[in-house]
C-alpha cells in the first residue's frame, strides 16, 4: 500500500470462501499501449490465490510453488477490475487454487491455477497482517463492498 506505483488492490473475503481483489491498473503498469502488462496480471492473480488460504486458515499464507496462466483478452488500464480466487485442494502443507481477472463487463480476461506451500506470516516477512488487511465484519461497515 505504501508503493506509489503499486496496484493498491483491496482484498475481500466472500461468504462462499472466495476472495476478491479490486484494483485499477495505472499507466505505470502498462505493456502495450493502454494494456496491462502480463507480468502484472500474473502478480495480481498469484497474490489473490495465495491469500485465499487465509479464509480457512487464519495466519497462514501461500508461497508459490507453481503457477500456470492463460490470457484470454487484453486487460485495459484505468478501469476497475476484479480478481476472484478460491482454494480447489487443501492438504496439511500444500493448497491449490484458481483465479480469474474479470473485465468490467464480467468477461474473463485471464485465468490462473497454482500450487502453494502454507506458511505463517512470521516465516515469510517481518510484519503482521493487520497492516495489510482490514477485516469487515458487517454490511454496515462503511468499507463493505457488495459483489
Amino acid at each position: 500500500m505504501q508503493n506509489e506505483n503499486g496496484l493498491k488492490a483491496a482484498f475481500y473475503e466472500l461468504e462462499n470462501e472466495e476472495i476478491i481483489a479490486i484494483f485499477s491498473p495505472l499507466e505505470e503498469h502498462q505493456s502495450y499501449p493502454e494494456r496491462l502488462h502480463g507480468g502484472v496480471a500474473t502478480a495480481v492473480l498469484d497474490e489473490t490465490i495465495g491469500r485465499a488460504v487465509n479464509i480457512r486458515h487464519g495466519g497462514i499464507w501461500g508461497v508459490t510453488v507453481e503457477l500456470n496462466l492463460k490470457y484470454r483478452k487484453p486487460i485495459p488500464l484505468d478501469q476497475e477490475l476484479r480478481v476472484v480466487a478460491r482454494i480447489t485442494r487443501d492438504t496439511s502443507r500444500i493448497f491449490e487454487g484458481t483465479g480469474e481477472i474479470l473485465l468490467p463487463n464480467g468477461e474473463i480476461a485471464a485465468t490462473a491455477s497454482g500450487k502453494y506451500m502454507k506458511l505463517p506470516i512470521e516465516k515469510i516477512a517481518n510484519f503482521g497482517t493487520e497492516e495489510e488487511w482490514k477485516v469487515i465484519l458487517s454490511v454496515n461497515d462503511p468499507d463493505f463492498v457488495d459483489y
